[in-house]
């Protein structure tokens, strides 16, 4: 059977269960199982390959020990044993803070998880499908995990969880640009289910890593963290079925509860990729930590705090919505903080169906680098396929529809940049006189002329009187119908 057909015969059991209600608990549900199945894998692989190896789960709680053999417990007995006793114990495990302590991982992950399966006999119809799934093998662990992809597509449509998600091309191409190195410290701080972690992974070993030393330099210097607990569980999981070892450090916080001032010099990074929530905000008090810029906006704190946390030199791309380059106030400080800190050496001004149909708004791809401030932005405004009337669920954004900006784009140094019908450049003095209004249009674009007023008045008037003729002969014909 298909990794994907297991997937979709497990989602079919847990539909029967009268516990489980909806797309978001049905997910979190089948991602804590197979986290288990997932940790269990790995910890057998790591105890052939290292002499001194322990498992972080306690033996009794491993998958292999109660869930692997198919004619074991089933029915009350199971439900109690992983309500009464699996989940307590995982939650409960004692953590260090040393590097690589996989115990902070289980009991992260089920810290805020629950069993909402009522049916014990459906939860073991369930773990035996999952134990159809392999993740040492390669191939099985590639497919689960575009399957995974999907299960985090599918969660999109469970309420307001799209937030937790990026449309992969987006990712994949902001990571391109960046084009993150091995060593560099790389930070998302508002992960999400990873999308940018994965992305940025896929591309380092894809580009960069060849040998052990390498992959760990890449794992060692990866930093994320998520507030919310369905997301983190996610991602968690996603860095496990990446080869990540010890994903400890996505942490389950809130980035913005700390005051900026606390961010010390040591905790600066090289990297930042995110998608800062939109539109979201923040609970009272949390704008205290931020006193130059009192807002309880989400996406302006965010965007303050990656600037204070990029090294000098340390290089940014960020999602941004069009309501912080047009704002004004607290937004108009932002804009002059960042430029004055940073070069915004570009902005990719994306169509609002690229986040459809989770939200229609318009969105902007910031690209910029820590050390010397801006001198002039380009703006590049990405525009749908010809033949498209806009992105949809069954026609979404793909990477390639980035070609364009791509081969604009000037290389790592961005040289030879030049004024097309889809790019263009706005000097630093050009902002001031714009009082930092970012929300900059494409000249090279002609407002529709759509004809004088008094024709189209005209015209109208025409139309109205056609409809209301052909609106009586189609009564006649019906009334003429209806008499036979």
């Amino acid at each position: 059977m298909s990794v994907r057909n297991t997937v979709k015969s497990i989602q079919d059991i847990m539909r029967q269960d009268a516990g489980v209600d909806g797309d978001a608990q049905r997910i979190s549900q089948l991602c804590w199982m197979f986290f288990l199945k997932i940790i269990d894998d790995q910890d057998q692989e790591l105890e052939v390959t290292q002499d001194d190896y322990r498992s972080p789960v306690p033996k009794k709680y491993q998958w292999r020990s109660w869930a692997a053999d198919p004619e074991g417990i089933t029915g009350e007995a199971l439900l109690a044993f992983i309500n009464g006793e699996l989940f307590p114990a995982l939650k409960g495990l004692t953590v260090t803070t040393r590097p690589g302590d996989r115990r902070r991982v289980v009991r992260d992950v089920f810290e805020d998880a629950y069993n909402y399966m009522k049916s014990g006999q459906l939860m073991r119809q369930v773990v035996n499908k999952i134990n159809e799934v392999d993740f040492n093998n390669l191939t099985e662990r590639q497919h689960f995990g575009d399957i995974y992809e999907q299960i985090l597509n599918d969660l999109q449509s469970a309420g307001n969880a799209g937030e937790y998600y990026t449309p992969r091309a987006v990712t994949a191409f902001m990571v391109d640009r960046i084009d993150p190195h091995p060593g560099e410290t790389l930070f998302d701080p508002a992960c999400g289910t990873g999308g940018f972690l994965t992305c940025a992974i896929r591309h380092m070993e894809k580009t960069y890593v060849k040998t052990t030393k390498q992959r760990e330099k890449m794992q060692g210097s990866l930093r994320a963290v998520e507030k919310k607990q369905l997301p983190h569980m996610l991602c968690v999981t996603n860095m496990l079925l990446h080869g990540i070892e010890d994903p400890s450090f996505v942490r389950h916080d809130n980035t913005l509860a700390r005051p900026l001032i606390s961010w010390s010099k040591d905790e600066r990074v090289d990297i930042v990729l995110t998608n800062p929530p939109f539109g979201g905000r923040e609970e009272d008090g949390i704008e205290n930590n931020f006193p130059t810029f009192r807002t309880k906006e989400t996406a302006d704190l965010f965007l303050a705090l990656i600037v204070r946390l990029l090294k000098q030199d340390g290089r940014a791309a960020v999602v941004l919505p069009d309501g912080t380059l047009f704002g004004e106030g607290v937004k108009t400080r932002l804009k002059e903080h960042l430029m004055e800190e940073c070069n915004l050496h570009t902005i990719v001004r994306l169509p609002n169906s690229v986040f459809k149909p989770y939200a229609s708004i318009g969105t902007n791809l910031l690209f910029f680098e820590k050390g010397s401030p801006t001198k002039e932005t380009w703006f590049y405004e990405h525009r749908v396929p010809e033949g498209q009337k806009a992105y949809s669920m069954t026609k979404p954004i793909r990477f390639e529809h980035f070609q364009g900006c791509i081969d604009w784009w000037g290389g790592r140094e961005r040289k030879g940049r030049a004024e097309t019908p889809q790019a263009w450049r706005v000097t630093i003095d050009e902002v001031k006189a714009r009082e930092y209004n970012l929300d900059v249009k494409n000249p090279h674009t002609v407002v529709d002329d759509h004809g004088d007023p008094e024709t189209l008045l005209s015209d109208l008037r025409k139309a109205e009187v056609e409809t209301a003729t052909l609106r009586d002969q189609l009564k006649a014909i019906l009334s003429e119908a209806l008499a036979r």
